[in-house]
């Protein structure tokens, strides 16, 4: 049995759900009639077509929030909307991250690092998170389990790093997961029944991977709808000790 299933009503939130994986987990918590309300961010919500229309279909209990994980303020408007609601949330999943974006993509070698793609990088991928951390703490200050899971990814795992290249993602996502480490061992004492953990989804068949599947195999290219599945089953099977631990998409723990 899942944390999710032990408690009732469950309060979610899903960050950066306008597309890719957070619209997944926006599709496939919507049916679960355990889960009362779901918060899904987006910076665009205009463009979240699909996020609006599912926000229509389920109007008490899916809210859709506009959100820049790069503007605290933002953050701080969208939590306390959040707060003016519930007092307190159950699942917490940040799927905003960034590899390419219009001039700017993954370094091949040092002559293409620029500081200014590294800050973005930074801002984006590790940054924000803890922005998020910071200011989710008081709806995690509650008696019952709950968890808040950052999409990470193992190119970000320094002990894995055999091939090089693609610093400020590397980098960036390093930074996330000491981020997220440091922010469990805070959580442990505030909010000790809270979990703090990152995730590596593996490949996923999204906007962000698209440029770089040419060489992946067919059966290690996932679908959003396989990858969310088994990212909630990660997240469902958490102990007590697995907050500041970092998983794979298969439940294994991947090194630093």
């Amino acid at each position: 049995m899942s944390f999710i299933d032990e408690i009732n009503p469950v309060n979610a939130l899903i960050v950066g759900a306008s597309q890719g994986i957070g619209l997944g987990f926006v599709k496939k918590l919507l049916p679960d009639r355990t889960i009362a309300k779901i918060y899904a961010t987006s910076r665009q919500p205009k463009s979240a077509s699909e996020l609006i229309a599912l926000a229509n279909e389920y109007p008490e209990r899916l809210i859709c929030l506009e959100m820049d994980i790069t503007d605290e303020l933002q953050i701080i408007e969208a939590v306390q909307k959040i707060h003016n609601q519930v007092n307190k949330l159950h699942l917490v999943v940040n799927c905003v991250g960034l590899l390419h974006e219009d001039t700017l993509q993954p370094e091949k070698n040092l002559k293409q690092i620029n500081s200014e793609n590294l800050l973005r990088y930074f801002q984006i991928n590790s940054i924000g998170a803890v922005l998020m951390a910071k200011h989710l703490l008081p709806l995690f200050r509650h008696g019952e389990r709950s968890v808040f899971a950052t999409i990470s990814a193992k190119l970000g795992s320094i002990g894995d790093n055999q091939l090089g290249g693609w610093y400020g993602y590397r980098a960036s996502k390093a930074a996330l997961n000491m981020l997220m480490r440091t922010a469990a061992i805070e959580y442990k004492r505030s909010c000790p029944k809270a979990l703090i953990i990152t995730l590596h989804p593996g490949t996923t068949d999204t906007r962000l991977s698209r440029p770089f599947q040419r060489n992946v195999p067919a059966e290690k290219l996932f679908s959003v709808e396989r990858t969310v599945t088994q990212l909630l089953a990660v997240i469902e099977q958490l102990q007590d000790g697995d907050s500041g631990q970092f998983f794979s998409w298969d439940g294994s723990r991947l090194p630093w």
